[in-house]
């Protein structure tokens, strides 16, 4: 599975990664995460099982669900996962919605 999670510089979202892959690592599970910033996160759309939007730009919702055209989901990480860094829950959200 591809995950990637966009927001506006890839600042704080660099570190929620890191967690993330951290957490991946820990279940043993086969996952690519990464961290692009919006202005990038366009070009390699296609790359990706599922678009996870930082909250601060969730009001891009609308245009990359437009770019993926129901290819893959794209999810807004609610903003108490993301102020916590919860990668455990934030992985558990996205098992679910790709279930």
């Amino acid at each position: 599975m591809h995950v990637m999670l966009c927001c506006n510089a890839g600042m704080s979202t660099s570190l929620l990664v890191q967690k993330m892959q951290n957490e991946v690592a820990a279940r043993g599970e086969d996952t690519v995460i990464e961290a692009r910033p919006m202005n990038e996160a366009m070009d390699h759309i296609n790359e990706a099982d599922i678009i996870l939007l930082g909250p601060q730009i969730g009001y891009a919702k609308a245009d990359f669900e437009k770019a993926v055209d129901g290819r893959c989901p794209v999810v807004v990480i609610p903003m108490v996962d993301y102020g916590r860094m919860n990668a455990p829950k934030i992985l558990d959200d996205i098992k679910a919605t790709l279930a």
